[in-house]
C-alpha cells in the first residue's frame, strides 16, 4: 500500500535539499508501513513530484516532537507550534530515501476527478509501475 501526502512547495524544496528530514502530521495513516509516500506538491505546482520511504514514525506530544526533531524539521518553531496548536499528539514521519521524478506526474493522468488530500490518501496504484 502506498499513500499520497500534500506538501507545500516550500517544504518539498527543503525535503529535496535534505534540510527537512521529518514530515509532520496531526493525523497519520492507519497502515504505518506503506511502501512509498508519494509527494503531491500543492499549489501552484499541483503535481506529484516524487516519493520517499519511511525510516520511522514518531508519535508524541508536539513539545516532545519539537525537541526530538527541531534540528532537521525544516520548519520554524513558530510555524510548527501554530500547526500543532491545541493538539495533545502529533506525528513526525522520518524520511528515509527520497526519489524526485525527472518529470513530475499530472495527477489527473492517474485519478479521475483528482482532489488533493487534506491529510493523506491511500493509493491503489503504484505510480512507478504504471
Amino acid at each position: 500500500m502506498n499513500v499520497l501526502l500534500s506538501i507545500k512547495p516550500k517544504y518539498v524544496d527543503k525535503i529535496v535539499q535534505s534540510i527537512k528530514k521529518y514530515e509532520f502530521r496531526k493525523i497519520i495513516f492507519k497502515n504505518k508501513s506503506p511502501w512509498r509516500v508519494y509527494i503531491y506538491c500543492s499549489s501552484p505546482v499541483k503535481k506529484i513530484v516524487g516519493y520517499f520511504t519511511i525510516e520511522t514514525i514518531i508519535e508524541d506530544h508536539p513539545y516532545n516532537l519539537w525537541e526530538t526533531c527541531k534540528d532537521h524539521s525544516g520548519i520554524s518553531k513558530e510555524d510548527f507550534f501554530t500547526y500543532f496548536e491545541d493538539r495533545e499528539k502529533g506525528y513526525a514521519i522520518k524520511i528515509d530515501k527520497i526519489d524526485i521524478f525527472k518529470n513530475p506526474v499530472e495527477p489527473n493522468e492517474y485519478f479521475d476527478n483528482f482532489i488533493p488530500p487534506q491529510s493523506y490518501k491511500y493509493l491503489e496504484v503504484d505510480l512507478l509501475s504504471s
